[in-house]
């Protein structure tokens, strides 16, 4: 069953509890599996089992009190400066008494007729989205802040109204139009702050160029963007950006992918070298055959990926929505239950409505709402400019859990591109000839191995191989002039009944020194044992300083290769592993991954994303290395956009400090709230401190997600 996805942007929340109350209209929806509202990014994401349409789902939300913003619809210039600027030079005059008064020991006050002149337009001109946002969740039997802030700034309107009526001796006009304004202030520093938060997606999408310059039937024109299409030939001028992926037919330059992989060093490129579309050119001309326009290049799934990991929910996050859902009526409880208090306590009508006012306006949820999700936003931002792509917030998570990661060792630790070392014919016989069989039962392959017989093989003319099949984890079988013959592992010979002890030695000695063995040998006609190939590879540079790393993190580090225990061990001794299992199977290594998750680590596995996919789907979290233009995003929970494993602990350290500042947002949300309260209650706060402290919590819990941005690797 296909499961579609649909992502709309909503307008008209202002709390944690309007993305529950979103959330639940939309799973009531026929065929819907799931939704789930982000308050920081203001975004929905419904899946489907059935097809959903738009409009059905925009009917739902407006239907709930909310609005869509349409897709092709820009943005509308933002006028809440001016607002808010209005609103304060109509609140100052009614602060102001108070200020004078605390100042000189005097009593001020303006005649209650201008007070009331000057309120008018602040509490139903500003404060117009207050009221329309209580309504709205009224109208769909739930609370939100807007609900808090219209009963509470209205009850200290009206009492002002029926204390001006009778003995004026006191009004709370300035408590009802001050936190009007300073709620706003909060909301409209909250949504900028927001807006930093999306930074790196922003500068993703200005990768693109508008334009591109193409030759078609021997002519070059420049076209728009979404003219380009696949096998185009691009002409790219120095200093220019690279449409879309590609690769290289005449040119030779250097390529900025920093914004892509992270890489702040300049690619070096030639004939036939792979690009990959949003990267700068250097001083050289490039011409460029177009391999993956539009949603197909790398550039498009980063920023697909990322805006899926940026509008994700963390499984941390479920205690608050499951707070938030029933946060405003008990607060609508608790600011009863204070007004019927101070009146039974003798304090009067006008404390005990002050002092319920207070309760209401401490008590909105917005930081409650705002603590995971804007935390989350920047984390992966952050990761996206570093080269570690995040694929949800689930990942991010956990990742912040690892304790163990397991390494395949080629193209991971390793440079993966191995060299021929050695052949050693068995006695009597051709190592050249042995060399061009090899070569030839390879000729097809894209392994690492098979680019070092090639690469020795040289110019040799290569015979025609037949029926080449390839046995996962021991090597390749295929005929060859009429004779079957087998390259591959020391398993594969035993299992074909060929005696390799004629190499015992030299293969011990080979394996010792780190390289890995294959055997060459015939099956039929005869059957017999023709060659050794020993291959070595090099590690990668910033290999030991990864392990190191996680070592300074108190995260252990193994390595699962199918590589002999001679090579494995070695490496092992270079890069100071914790533990190395060799001579693997893919399906060696995930039962060597369920083994260690039952012994009570918590396991990322780091590989190519490809032949250890069964291993990255059975780790606790995946983190494929991504080379070249082949991603490999789809396979893990991040993928790593350059192979350097130093990636790996910086991923962890990122997540780790992403964590940090969800359970920092959380615990001031709650502590913020479960301190205010009782405060409040108590007749501790006025309403004009409860409204500039609710204003200054959200803003802090945005403020403290966005210092993630000055994480370093």
């Amino acid at each position: 069953m296909t499961t579609s996805e649909l992502r709309l942007d909503i307008t008209g929340m202002t709390c944690a509890a309007c993305a529950t109350r979103i959330e639940k209209v939309l799973k009531r929806l026929p065929g819907v599996e799931s939704a789930a509202v982000n308050l920081a990014s203001e975004q929905a994401v419904v899946k489907s089992s059935a097809p959903l349409s738009r409009d059905t789902v925009r009917k739902a939300v407006e239907g709930a009190g909310y609005g869509v913003r349409d897709e092709k619809g820009e943005e509308k210039p933002d006028h809440e400066a001016w607002w808010l600027l209005l609103g304060a030079a109509l609140t100052l005059p009614l602060v102001a008494p108070m200020l004078l008064e605390f100042a000189t020991g005097q009593i001020w006050a303006l005649p209650p007729w201008v007070q009331l002149l000057l309120a008018i337009p602040v509490q139903f001109g500003l404060g117009l989205p207050f009221y329309l946002g209580a309504w709205r969740a009224l109208r769909g039997f739930s609370g939100n802040m807007d609900l808090l802030v219209a009963i509470g700034t209205s009850a200290a309107f009206g009492l002002s109204l029926y204390l001006m009526a009778t003995h004026p001796h006191h009004l709370y006009f300035e408590s009802a139009a001050v936190i009007i304004v300073l709620v706003r202030l909060g909301k409209w520093l909250e949504k900028r702050a927001k807006k930093r938060t999306l930074s790196a997606l922003s500068a993703l999408n200005a990768l693109w160029p508008a334009s591109a310059i193409v030759r078609r039937d021997g002519r070059e024109s420049e076209i728009p963007l979404q003219e380009l299409a696949t096998g185009d030939i691009a002409i790219i001028r120095a200093g220019a950006r690279i449409p879309a992926d590609g690769r290289i037919l005449k040119g030779e330059s250097e390529l900025d992918e920093a914004l892509i992989t992270g890489e702040s060093r300049p690619r070096a490129v030639a004939p036939g070298d792979r690009v990959i579309g949003g990267a700068v050119n250097g001083m050289g001309a490039l011409e460029v055959e177009i391999a993956a326009v539009g949603a197909e290049t790398m550039l498009a799934r980063i920023i697909r990926m990322v805006t899926e990991a940026q509008g994700a929910k963390a499984p941390i996050q479920r205690l608050a929505d499951r707070v938030s859902a029933v946060f405003v009526p008990i607060v609508l409880v608790i600011a009863a239950l204070t007004f019927i208090g101070w009146v039974m306590a003798g304090g009067g009508v006008e404390a005990g409505l002050i002092n319920a006012v207070a309760v209401l306006v401490i008590a909105c949820p917005c930081a409650l709402g705002l603590a995971t999700p804007t935390a989350i936003m920047v984390g992966v931002g952050v990761g996206a400019k570093n080269g570690i792509l995040i694929r949800d917030a689930a990942a991010l998570e956990t990742a912040g859990q690892i304790d163990l990661v397991a390494f395949d060792k080629t193209g991971t630790l390793t440079e993966g591109k191995p060299y021929l070392k050695k052949v050693e014919a068995v006695a009597g016989g051709d190592s050249d000839r042995a060399l061009v069989i090899a070569t030839a039962l390879q000729a097809g392959s894209t392994h690492a191995l098979a680019d070092a017989l090639r690469g020795a093989a040289g110019d040799r003319a290569l015979p025609a191989a037949e029926g080449a099949e390839v046995i996962a984890g021991r090597g390749v079988t295929a005929r060859i002039e009429g004779r079957h013959y087998m390259l591959g592992t020391a398993r594969m010979m035993a299992e074909a009944g060929l005696d390799v002890s004629g190499f015992k030695e030299l293969a011990a000695h080979l394996a010792q020194d780190g390289a890995s063995i294959s055997y060459l040998a015939e099956t039929a006609p005869g059957k017999s044992l023709i060659a050794l190939f020993a291959f070595a590879d090099r590690l990668k540079a910033s290999a030991p300083a990864a392990i190191a790393a996680l070592h300074k993190l108190n995260v252990r580090a193994l390595m699962l290769t199918g590589d002999n225990k001679g090579a494995a061990a070695k490496i092992a001794q270079e890069l100071g592993l914790d533990d190395v299992r060799a001579e693997l199977l893919p399906a060696d290594k995930t039962q060597a991954i369920n083994e260690l998750k039952r012994d009570g680590a918590k396991v990322a596995m780091v590989g190519d994303g490809v032949n250890d996919a069964p291993a990255l789907a059975s780790a606790d979290l995946g983190l494929a290395m991504a080379t070249g233009t082949d991603v490999a995003i789809e396979t893990a929970g991040i993928a790593l956009m350059r192979g350097d494993p130093a990636l790996v602990p910086q991923a962890i350290s990122l997540a780790r400090a992403t964590s940090r500042k969800i359970k920092e947002n959380l615990a001031w949300a709650f502590v913020f709230n479960v301190l205010g309260l009782p405060l409040a209650a108590f007749g501790y706060l006025t309403p004009i401190l409860a409204g500039a402290a609710m204003a200054l919590s959200s803003v802090a819990v945005v403020s403290n997600a966005l210092m993630l941005n000055r994480w370093r690797p």
